[in-house]
């Protein structure tokens, strides 16, 4: 009877538990606490990173998005407040050499469907209307990446803006351990699109002519991509529910 006392007694000290307490702490290997409190440090440390990047962002909108440097070529206030966007002028300037002291290794990215980039395309533009070719886009090795992208369709009004809203998501998901780091830091999108830059410059159209996406010529083609890209939208929907973003950052 006394012993079963002792033993109550025993549990219900504070003083004890804090004794066991600490007695339990001290079984914990000392190099497993200097690896925890080393860890506590580096977690600080990159909450303290973010925040400076995101402030510097916030105070500086002629900053590129990694923050490593201003942007390259003169922006305008355009229809997308997030996306910064050149002017046809602009385009027609880096084309003609007016930035080659910034040594610019650029390439323009045409998100308008095939038929539309076959009829008349930007020099030099590559055809991506997909965002599974912007995936891979963020694949490449770093020695082959751009130093500009500039996104356009017909009009920059829906279509470019979609995918590079696109690759800019992706591009901080991958490097979200790095923030803020990007794969492709300076991103502009062509202000009026093809369409604009055509009526601006037919010079450097290749071949000079604008195929409009709702051309009579292309109604099946039209219907058979729309079709398509529907469904790999539902399929991404699919595979994204129940998905969160862990922590909204600055696009």
């Amino acid at each position: 009877m006394r012993r079963c006392m002792e033993e109550s007694e025993m549990k219900s000290s504070p003083t004890l538990s804090r004794k066991s307490s600490c007695l339990f702490t001290n079984r914990i290997p000392k190099e497993n606490r200097l690896v925890n409190v080393a860890e506590e440090v580096i977690r600080d440390k990159d909450v303290d990173r973010i925040k400076l990047a995101v402030e510097r962002l916030s105070d500086s909108e002629e900053l590129i998005a990694d923050c490593s440097k201003p942007y390259t070529l003169p922006t305008i206030c355009g229809k997308h407040k997030d996306l910064k966007s050149i002017t046809p002028q602009t385009l027609t300037d880096l084309f003609s050499g007016e930035y080659n002291q910034f040594y610019t290794d650029y390439t323009i990215i045409d998100c308008r469907y095939p038929y539309e980039y076959n009829g008349g395309h930007i020099q030099g533009a590559v055809n991506i209307y997909t965002k599974q070719c912007i995936d891979v886009l963020l694949q490449r090795s770093e020695k082959d990446r751009p130093q500009i992208l500039i996104f356009h369709c017909e009009f920059s009004s829906q279509r470019a803006p979609t995918l590079l809203r696109h690759l800019r998501a992706q591009d901080r998901m991958l490097n979200s351990q790095n923030y803020p780091r990007l794969y492709y830091p300076e991103v502009y999108i062509l202000n009026g699109g093809y369409k604009a830059f055509y009526e601006h410059n037919q010079d450097f159209c290749n071949p000079s002519s604008y195929v409009p996406m709702l051309h009579e010529d292309y109604t099946s083609e039209l219907h058979h991509i729309r079709t398509v890209t529907k469904s790999q939208t539902e399929r991404e929907k699919t595979r994204g529910k129940g998905k969160t973003m862990s922590r909204v950052v600055r696009f």
